[in-house]
């Protein structure tokens, strides 16, 4: 195992009706508050008024309609605005990843002099950030439980993974019934993308028996309660299962000691919401089997066996590539019958960027390092297998 330093702050509340200690959670960190929200769903929900009756006695402003892959220009620039104007406190961020993403942005730009973009692109090292508090209303992104986010640069097709320390969450307070509501092609996507999260910390090399078998644990929970909630979406201990599991997914907790992945398939998909906009879990199971699929060799073969035995109790007496390959087949027809898209035509992508899309993860996601490294023509060459 490798050497790791380890810790997350973030308080976790989960359960039924946990959104009412809100007031209780929100005291000791201020009085003004910016509340950030997407297009409307916490309002239709009813989870819009529950929050603002919660929080009679703070001065709340609002920052509404975050988009998905949440936009610098549109939404972390004005959220900055707003807090130096009105000297806010504490950020409320109330409903998916995009909005705790965003708001973790506003959050160190609020607390910084200059162009918040130097914080997200590293060329300044964040120093300070507003504290947050979020009441998520989707599983999937895991941003409750870490200390990053991935923000989206429309004039320049960038879409840049933001990490510090400074961005934990004070406090997540995790309602499964929150999800009931969720339209099934983002309950979808939510489950891939944590899926995705364990996959990109599952193959690397080195690593170990226990973060393995974290891993498998993991994805065996989202693939056991994912037809369920599909099939009810009501059913509490699924949807409750999924999010635990979703919020544990990307803190770093199953592979504490692993060697690095450089997240290849996130680093590829940040390049076709990038440019496309698409709804970033459709992107991850696209990408998952073909990269699979590309890097799969004598060198990698050995992570494919144990995720093929161990995941889909694959019979480990065959011939390794076979099982691997096996395994392969198995992840896309799980994406496939989840009624997921599993090709780029379906997102409405075709090839007349891919080259250009290529190019730009080449430059800018470090996968020439990644523990199967990556060249422009191997990314390019799985863009054209998503097709």
């Amino acid at each position: 195992m490798n050497n790791f330093q380890y810790c997350t702050p973030t308080r976790i509340l989960f359960g039924k009706d946990v959104v009412d200690k809100l007031p209780e959670v929100m005291r000791p960190l201020g009085k003004r508050v910016l509340m950030t929200y997407g297009s409307g769903s916490i309002k239709r929900s009813g989870l819009y008024d529950k929050v603002m009756s919660l929080m009679k006695g703070f001065e709340v402003y609002e920052l509404p309609d975050i988009e998905p892959n949440p936009k610098y220009t549109q939404s972390v620039v004005p959220g900055v605005k707003m807090c130096k104007e009105h000297k806010i406190d504490v950020i409320l961020a109330v409903g998916g990843g995009s909005v705790l993403d965003c708001s973790k942005a506003i959050a160190a730009g609020a607390c910084y002099d200059g162009e918040p973009w130097d914080l997200i692109t590293y060329k300044v090292r964040t120093q300070a950030a507003l504290p947050i508090v979020d009441i998520m209303t989707m599983a999937a992104t895991g941003s409750e439980y870490d200390c990053g986010g991935v923000i989206s640069r429309s004039e320049t097709n960038d879409k840049v993974g933001y990490i510090d320390p400074h961005l934990f969450p004070v406090c997540s307070l995790l309602d499964p019934q929150l999800t009931f509501s969720i339209p099934p092609k983002h309950t979808r996507a939510g489950i891939a993308d944590a899926m995705n999260h364990i996959m990109e910390q599952f193959f690397t090399e080195p690593y170990s028996l226990l973060n393995d078998g974290m891993c498998i644990a993991g994805l065996k929970s989202l693939m056991y309660n994912a037809p369920k909630v599909m099939a009810n979406p009501e059913d509490y201990d699924a949807r409750a299962e999924i999010f635990y599991t979703c919020t544990l997914a990307c803190n770093n907790i199953f592979s504490n000691g692993n060697g690095r992945s450089g997240w290849p398939m996130h680093g590829m998909e940040h390049a076709l919401s990038a440019y496309y906009d698409i709804t970033h879990g459709e992107g991850l199971a696209i990408l998952t089997p073909r990269w699979m699929k590309h890097i799969l060799n004598e060198k990698t073969v050995g992570r494919f066996v144990t995720y093929g035995t161990e995941l889909f109790g694959i019979d480990s007496n065959l011939d390794p590539m076979v099982i691997a390959e096996q395994a392969i087949q198995k992840t896309y027809d799980f994406f496939k019958e989840l009624g997921l898209p599993m090709t780029l035509h379906e997102v409405g992508i075709d090839e007349s960027r891919l080259g250009e899309m290529a190019h730009h993860v080449a430059q800018n996601e470090g996968l020439d390092k990644a523990w199967a490294p990556l060249s422009e023509k191997d990314i390019l060459d799985i863009f054209k297998a998503c097709l």
